[in-house]
């Protein structure tokens, strides 16, 4: 049920249907925002955000593998075509995937040695671009935000998922 808003001063109430409207809004316009800065980083390495965040997941399981499906699921945004991204990591050297004999249904992926050493060249310039993205605020905003955006995901997360 959406709900009922009362006219600010700035009348931006006339331009939402309702607060939720407004929230979603701004969530969408922060990521938007947001996202720019960090494009521009990966950008510098042929690489997009969401090759990025397979090769940290990677990296995190590194040494073991994690079967492709999992990892999917363990990504930020939902990968439609989880096999072309991890196609374009293999090309470049910087992941390996694997059959195990046990099953052959299943492919096992892992960051290779090459991968490892990209996202240490990338490391410094990520930490200053979540600065430069978030800097302003103070830990305890930080926090707070996370939690906030933890509550307003939390109907929408399977409960097995890496994210709940």
């Amino acid at each position: 049920m959406p709900s009922r808003r009362r006219r600010r001063p700035d009348d931006s109430a006339a331009r939402f249907d309702s607060l939720e409207q407004e929230v979603f809004l701004n969530v969408w316009r922060t990521y938007d925002r947001l996202r720019v800065l960090e494009d521009e980083l990966f950008a510098k390495f042929e690489l997009t955000p969401q090759q990025y965040n397979a090769l940290r997941l990677l990296r995190a399981a590194h040494p073991e593998s994690i079967p492709t499906l999992r990892l999917a699921d363990r990504l930020v945004s939902r990968a439609p075509d989880i096999t072309r991204l991890l196609d374009k990591l293999e090309a470049r050297q910087w992941i390996q995937r694997d059959r195990p004999a046990s099953n052959r249904r299943v492919v096992e992926v892992r960051i290779t040695a090459a991968g490892i050493r990209l996202l240490d060249e990338i490391a410094g310039s990520l930490q200053e671009c979540h600065r430069r993205q978030l800097g302003h605020l103070s830990s305890a905003k930080l926090e707070e935000l996370c939690q906030l955006l933890r509550e307003a995901r939390r109907p929408h997360e399977s409960s097995q998922g890496h994210w709940s």
